[in-house]
């Protein structure tokens, strides 16, 4: 049976049809392995779910094929720092609120809608940075009863406004017990109002020690370098943002050991497109967006520093809200094109070093046997041209495909 001997323009769920225990087979012209390989005259053998082997080009029988010439097939994008119920709403066109438009229902289903998007693109995990609705979503699509990429939440965040030491590690106890897999700290305020410091020393220490009392990663909103160097002091995992950090911050996230997750493109570019759809609700005033213009060049020139950091990991992350999700790569295109980040460094910083900061480097992230089968193909070669992971033509997570779409005039 041939995956490709149907309509080329539609979504291909049905087209896994192998069943349990059957191998199905990707064969594209290249296979990026997402640690900095390419592999060549190889296919992908897919079996219950997990990766079971890189064979040799057609020896593989009595499979589903799916064959992909022209394309390249690589791991599955993991964005770091999404949100996945941020939405505009359907009776005002404007960013979602609380009101009686928008219930907690409805923010699922638009989380479910966001979540189908980004897989859709390719993304096949992403950590949501985070809100109440994420976690049925989460649930449901583990279960399998709904398409979307694997999801991580933090559910709700630590803020000024959590408390004390002791009452901010009393949230943390709280979160963990609903389910969080991630911390998310805010220890600066946004951009668009200067990006201060809002936690203490002792604050983050209590916040990142509670973190890890409970086997917990603490991912930390931090724009400036005071916000960026307490949060390392305390011992947290990910820096998010960090538009404004100095060289000298970076080199001691690096020497600390903490991930490195800039926001350079995406979150700037969808607020810009979408002013009409902010402007007024909360802090997305007139000025708030004229810091965001003024900060464009500076968040590039940080993550410019960075890459001359050594020994600074730098992660996949888009903070995408309303109005963003399924553009995820368009942020690692501008890396590379306008960052000058090397393609493959920026496709190694989506896959394998994403699913390291996630603790889950020995489950996704890579294509390698005994791996979660979490491949896409896209048109060309992405380490060629990274403008070619805008055209998907395979997404399969956990061993089931979700889009096949052969390029045309394939069979």
């Amino acid at each position: 049976m041939n995956g490709c001997a149907t309509d080329a323009g539609r979504d291909a769920s049905g087209l896994h049809a192998a069943g349990p225990g059957a191998a199905v087979v990707i064969r594209a012209d290249r296979i990026l392995d997402g640690r900095g390989a390419v592999l060549t005259g190889r296919e992908l053998v897919v079996r219950d779910g997990r990766i079971e082997a890189i064979a040799a080009e057609g020896t593989t029988e009595g499979a589903v094929v799916y064959e992909l010439p022209g394309a390249t097939a690589l791991p599955g994008l993991i964005d770091t720092h999404v949100h996945l119920g941020w939405h505009f709403d359907a009776a005002t066109g404007r960013l979602g609120s609380a009101g009686p438009t928008n219930t907690a229902e409805d923010r699922v289903l638009y989380a479910i809608e966001n979540a189908w998007n980004m897989l859709a693109s390719g993304v096949t995990t992403v950590q949501s940075l985070g809100g109440p609705e994420d976690v049925p979503v989460r649930d449901a699509i583990a279960r399998g009863s709904l398409p979307g990429p694997r999801i991580l939440t933090s559910i709700l965040p630590i803020t000024a406004g959590s408390g004390g030491p002791e009452e901010i590690r009393a949230r943390v106890d709280t979160l963990a017990e609903a389910g969080a897999d991630v911390i998310k700290i805010f220890a600066s305020a946004s951009i668009r109002v200067g990006g201060a410091p809002t936690l203490s020393q002792e604050q983050l220490d209590a916040a990142c020690g509670q973190a890890r009392e409970h086997g917990l990663r603490a991912v930390v909103h931090a724009h400036g370098p005071e916000s960026a160097r307490r949060s390392a002091l305390a011992g947290c995992r990910q820096i998010e943002h960090g538009a404004l950090l100095d060289r000298e911050t970076l080199e001691l996230l690096a020497e600390r050991g903490l991930y490195y997750d800039p926001h350079t493109h995406l979150i700037f570019e969808n607020y810009f497109v979408n002013q009409d759809r902010y402007l007024g609700i909360g802090n997305y005033t007139e000025e708030g967006f004229r810091q965001m213009r003024e900060a464009v060049p500076i968040a590039l020139g940080a993550f410019r520093e960075a890459l001359d950091v050594e020994g600074l990991d730098i992660v996949f992350g888009t903070d995408a809200v309303a109005g963003a999700h399924g553009l995820n790569w368009t942020e690692l295109v501008y890396r590379v094109r306008e960052g000058g980040q090397d393609p493959m460094e920026a496709i190694v910083s989506a896959t394998s070093l994403a699913a390291a900061s996630l603790e889950l480097e020995e489950t996704v992230g890579t294509l390698a046997p005994g791996f979660e089968a979490d491949v896409i193909a896209v048109a060309g070669d992405p380490t060629a041209d990274i403008g070619a992971l805008e055209h998907v033509v395979l997404v399969m997570r956990g061993g089931v495909v979700y889009r096949h779409r052969p390029l045309a005039g394939t069979p």
